[in-house]
């Protein structure tokens, strides 16, 4: 736990949330500035920032209570669909130092766009580009 972090006083119940799910890892409410009708947060209850920090069985649960929640979600709102996603570290506009998934309902013509849209410009890569990224993904991972 973080003293300072928001999610972290959520969970501790010291800021009270509108709670869809809890287990003993993980910890789900409705996102409270909602960009859809049962946007909902998914976070791990120990205070981790990004991804990349998390144990591997935290990693597990917390995919597992997303597997879960997705359906539930659309179900209660009524949705047809739903994006999910995660930013990972301040540049990737994380605003909250805790990792946290999104849920977000998705009905037709929202307004909303697809994932695409949160990366900009895309670039253009050429085949040779792509080949030694997917090279360089491949050795960072030994």
């Amino acid at each position: 736990m973080s003293d300072d972090c928001i999610f972290c006083q959520i969970v501790a119940g010291e800021i009270p949330s509108h709670t869809v799910y809890e287990d003993d890892d993980v910890f789900a409410f409705l996102d409270v500035n909602p960009l859809a009708p049962g946007h909902t947060l998914v976070i791990p209850k120990g205070h981790h920032e990004r991804l990349n920090d998390l144990p591997d069985d935290t990693a597990e649960n917390l995919y597992a209570a997303i597997h879960d929640l997705i359906p539930a979600v659309e179900a209660a709102v009524d949705a047809p669909a739903s994006n999910v996603g995660f930013n990972n570290g301040a540049e990737s506009g994380q605003e909250v130092p805790h990792v946290h998934g999104h849920v977000i309902p998705r009905f037709a013509d929202d307004g909303g766009s697809p994932i695409h849209a949160v990366g900009g410009t895309a670039p253009d890569l050429e085949d040779e580009e792509l080949a030694a990224i997917a090279d360089d993904v491949a050795a960072a991972r030994s």
